[in-house]
């Protein structure tokens, strides 16, 4: 390839290396303050944003015989609740009888 073509590229491995980029705090900090003096802004939201979690956040996926796991949802379904309502009393019950 001639140097005089304008679309010519020169592809130097020498020249094309990547060089790792200063992570230390002082360059943080840095580029940190460069960016707010000119206008931007931390993208990370500040606080959780979406639904709050529920305090039952352990969940049980009890491997059951098909006869019980219908008889469950049809229990749940006649008293209007979750299934893990049912899974909770039936622990409570399991407890108290242990302890007791």
């Amino acid at each position: 390839m001639s140097s005089d073509d304008p679309f010519s590229l020169r592809l130097n491995p020498l020249k094309l290396r990547s060089r790792s980029k200063d992570t230390s705090k002082a360059a943080v900090a840095r580029s940190d303050a460069a960016g707010e003096k000119h206008g931007f802004e931390e993208r990370a939201p500040k606080k959780k944003r979406g639904r709050k979690a529920s305090p039952r956040t352990g969940q049980v996926h009890a491997k059951v015989m098909p006869n019980v796991s219908k008889e469950i949802a049809a229990e749940a379904r006649r008293r209007g609740v979750q299934q893990g309502v049912l899974i909770e009393e039936a622990w409570a019950l399991y407890r108290a009888d242990k302890d007791g």
